[in-house]
């Protein structure tokens, strides 16, 4: 795993080499093993590496090579600058070396580079099974290629300017340049106040902008005229399974354990130590289990639980699941007292966060480090067997769309008598939420159940127009959607949007950003596109059967995990941050958001920030996400703007 970084002189220029030092070592912390940087002509690319594979200086980068390709009659020569790892790279090593391929090291990094010159773009990247962001220079062509692997486990940043192309893997790299200059973006802050995040292709960063999953980016610069620059996507996500011929279950159960047994052992495949993560829930259980039948030692496992707050702890289950397959267990307990992380994460992060769940797992991260270097996580289970609450509460209101208006609007107006507790499972908050959604279209309603700021609020916050905004983007994604599923089957369609968008802009980023903060590589079996693509084909009615969410998944999981972890409810990596907020962190989220210099940015209005804070202290209602996004997006301000 590494961090890369890079620019292209668009005009003939020379990259300058103290510019691109400094790019490198801003992201020290994804790769502190090695760093090193190459200018060859126009294009400087730059590496940071944490070595996994092949720990020799054979790995070293950014990487040369220099041979006859097949694809074309000119001679390759290449560099690359590479983050990620292909776990089949050694199947693919094998095949090129039957057609006269010779290696100088046992990196995957030259494999991938050696296929490139073999196969060319994009057909070289149809063999690889893995997680990735990377530059290639093609010297011989004058042209750079860039791409990010299938889901977006791994972030590709860049920006445009009259003279320079600045790619990254960290926004924060980019900034190095003095040809990048920081502009707030102001338009998406309402879609980051909802979402929680900016969503792609844009960035906070007005400029700055985000490579989507399964694209390649080429910049050619051989002619001379104007650089020509294209986006192309080389893999797009199977869409799942709707009604048909309904497969026998006990054969499509053991073919599905089979396909995940295959996925965890390849993410197994290091030269350095390591482990998993452990929630306690079934998906972090299944891979800890999975792990424990193929290792020879005892499977190192790390879970995070919360200091009097035990409706948000889950430490119990992990403990149970290390017991039964006699893992190496290492747990840590969160304080309430994370003032001083949260500006931390912002660094991290390098754009204010919704998802307050980044602070365990920056913790158990640091955790792991500390015994590993690699480590395995739960991470995408939700997404292809349907285990989020809202799936459910999606087909339940389609059953209720005959409810007379009236009666959902009095049910609405009974439940916001009722204060909110700031529990995981307060059931006047859930319930509150469901029935402000019920009579809302399809899309708005889906959208009030997973947002981070309500839309009332988010009209006294800033102008209508802002929220309206917001309300018509997530409808055009919704209806992208629909358009490409079973537009009846409402499950279908929402794995469809979380897979597009939750997954690769919220869950992915918070896992890469905090645990490349410190230097540990985290490998999420579920996202292996192979067992995707088998996953996409089955049914939707056995992935959510009735009330049963994950039905086949688990049913392929019964006899290898006690029923009491299969069985029982979805329980997400919540954090208590509402509790926080009322307590411990009060005084400084209302010194800050209510601050000078919060007031006289002028862009949220300081009457409803103070509302929102006296209601949420009260306990009139549970706005802790919401005070949240606020708080790390003034954090952000600060350490970016001011």
């Amino acid at each position: 795993m590494c961090g890369i970084t890079g620019m292209l002189a668009l005009h003939g220029q020379r990259p300058d080499e103290a510019i691109l030092a400094r790019m490198v070592d801003v992201i020290h912390h994804r790769g502190p093993d090695d760093s090193g940087t190459i200018i060859d002509g126009p294009c400087g690319l730059g590496n940071t590496r944490l070595a996994v594979i092949d720990l020799t200086e054979a790995g070293h980068q950014p990487m040369h090579v220099r041979h006859p390709g097949v694809s074309d009659t000119s001679l390759s020569d290449a560099w690359i600058a590479y983050n990620g790892e292909m776990y089949n790279f050694g199947e693919v090593r094998t095949t090129l070396e039957a057609i006269g391929q010779t290696f100088f090291s046992h990196s995957d990094t030259e494999t991938l580079l050696r296929a490139y010159c073999q196969y060319g773009s994009p057909n070289f990247l149809k063999p690889f099974r893995g997680m990735f962001a990377f530059a290639i220079w093609d010297v011989s062509r004058k042209r750079l290629l860039l791409a990010r692997d299938r889901l977006g486990e791994k972030p590709l940043y860049y920006t445009l300017t009259n003279d320079w192309f600045v790619f990254g893997s960290e926004i924060k790299t980019l900034l190095q340049h003095p040809a990048v200059t920081p502009r707030l973006h102001e338009a998406v802050i309402a879609h980051y106040l909802a979402y929680g995040y900016a969503p792609a292709p844009n960035t906070l960063f007005e400029g700055i902008h985000q490579l989507a999953p399964g694209n390649l980016m080429s910049i050619d610069v051989s002619g001379s005229g104007a650089p020509s620059l294209s986006i192309e996507p080389y893999w797009e996500p199977p869409y799942p399974g709707v009604e048909s011929e309904i497969p026998d279950e006990t054969t499509l159960a053991e073919e599905l354990l089979k396909q995940l047994r295959t996925a965890v052992r390849m993410r197994m495949i290091s030269d350095v130590p390591l482990g998993s993560f452990l929630s306690g829930g079934l998906d972090s259980a299944a891979v800890v289990a999975l792990m424990a039948q193929e290792s020879p030692r005892a499977v190192k496992t790390f879970a995070i639980g919360f200091a009097n707050e035990s409706s948000f702890d889950e430490t119990f289950y992990a403990r149970q699941i290390a017991d039964q397959f006699h893992t190496d267990h290492h747990e840590f307990i969160v304080e309430p007292d994370v003032i001083n992380l949260v500006d931390e994460l912002v660094w991290h992060h390098d754009q204010p966060f919704g998802d307050s769940s980044a602070i365990p797992t920056y913790l158990v991260s640091k955790l792991a480090r500390d015994h590993v270097t690699v480590a395995l996580t739960g991470d995408g289970g939700d997404e292809l067997f349907a285990g989020y609450d809202r799936f459910r509460a999606a087909r339940l209101s389609q059953a209720l769309e005959n409810v007379p208006p009236l009666a959902i609007r009095a049910a609405s107006l009974a439940l916001e008598q009722l204060p909110e507790s700031t529990s995981y499972r307060d059931t006047i908050r859930r319930a509150n939420r469901f029935v402000k959604g019920a009579a809302l279209p399809l899309a708005e309603r889906y959208l009030s159940w997973v947002r981070y700021t309500p839309s009332g609020w988010m009209r006294k916050l800033m102008a209508d127009t802002n929220e309206d905004s917001v309300v018509e983007h997530y409808t055009s994604l919704f209806a992208k959607s629909a358009s490409q599923t079973n537009q009846k089957d409402i499950v279908a369609h929402l794995l469809q949007l979380n897979l597009t968008t939750y997954l690769p802009e919220d869950l992915l980023v918070k896992v890469d950003r905090t645990s490349m903060a410190v230097s540990l590589e985290a490998r999420a079996p579920f996202l292996d596109h192979v067992l995707l693509q088998f996953v996409a084909g089955i049914p939707t009615s056995l992935k959510l059967k009735g009330s049963t969410s994950k039905y086949i998944f688990k049913k392929a999981m019964r006899g290898i995990l006690p029923d009491e972890i299969i069985d029982r409810k979805k329980h997400g990596f919540g954090v208590p941050v509402g509790a926080w907020m009322r307590n411990g962190l009060a005084d400084f989220v209302t010194a800050t958001l209510s601050g000078p210099r919060a007031e006289a940015r002028g862009i949220f209005h300081a009457d409803a920030v103070k509302e929102m804070i006296a209601i949420h202290k009260s306990g009139g209602a549970d706005l802790g996400q919401a005070l949240w996004t606020l708080l790390t997006f003034e954090l952000w301000m600060q350490r970016y703007f001011d």
